[in-house]
């Protein structure tokens, strides 16, 4: 491994470049690779990188034209959330290609935009279902932060008319939304479960011990559990 490249403030996309490539670990990006994602640097470091660019929007723009993943992730911690546009916002989601940069992007950006719910509509039923899978992870989030801007009942008829047969990335958006609405909402719960239940949508996932499982109704369950303890 090269030597580590100490960054500042008026560091470049070159610079930036040169020590992300110094903190490429061949280990870290075989785990990585298992998931989808194609970079290989702890990210621990990596954020260490970025609080020392301090925030530089024109700095983020660069990093996040070259489409790697690694200075697209310095590029979501270093930019500035308030200076998108919702079409900004929305070019972004959609060359958001990967799971860690996606849900890095929606988490740190998208959910503290003023445009969240707008972006949502326009995503959530896109022919590309990676794109849909962030207006679906967005949509999750609006069950519980915003449920008056959602129409739930249609939500549910989506998605069980949908979700069995919906690519990986998109399946796990949208039971993550069944999900959400089965632990929010009372009235909708048994519902939500029975869905989950006929589904059966990631019931062989490998869950580690102490987590819960994702199939809905297991998932809906204990956090309701959890609540009422």
């Amino acid at each position: 491994m090269s030597t580590e490249i100490e960054l500042n403030s008026s560091s470049n996309v070159a610079d930036v470049q040169q020590a992300l490539e110094a903190l490429e670990d061949p280990r870290i990006r075989a785990v990585n690779e298992k998931h989808g994602d194609d970079y290989g640097v702890n990210l621990g470091k990596l954020r260490a990188l970025a609080k020392a660019l301090k925030s530089n929007h024109e700095l983020a723009s660069g990093l996040w034209q070259t489409g790697q993943t690694a200075c697209q992730l310095v590029a979501i911690l270093i930019c500035k959330p308030r200076t998108f546009t919702i079409d900004g916002l929305e070019q972004w989601v959609r060359e958001s290609r990967t799971p860690k940069v996606q849900g890095w992007f929606l988490n740190y950006v998208v959910k503290k935009s003023k445009h969240l719910e707008e972006l949502r509509r326009r995503l959530v039923q896109d022919p590309d279902s990676v794109v849909a899978s962030a207006g679906w992870e967005l949509t999750a989030h609006q069950v519980v932060k915003a449920p008056e801007n959602l129409d739930l009942v249609q939500l549910l008829d989506v998605v069980e008319a949908q979700m069995l047969k919906a690519p990986e990335r998109l399946q796990w958006a949208m039971n993550n939304t069944l999900a959400q609405i089965g632990i929010e909402n009372e009235e909708l719960r048994p519902r939500a479960l029975s869905i989950g239940e006929s589904l059966q949508v990631l019931a062989d996932y490998p869950t580690p011990p102490g987590c819960t499982s994702p199939l809905a109704p297991i998932w809906i369950n204990e956090m309701v559990k959890r609540r009422s303890a």
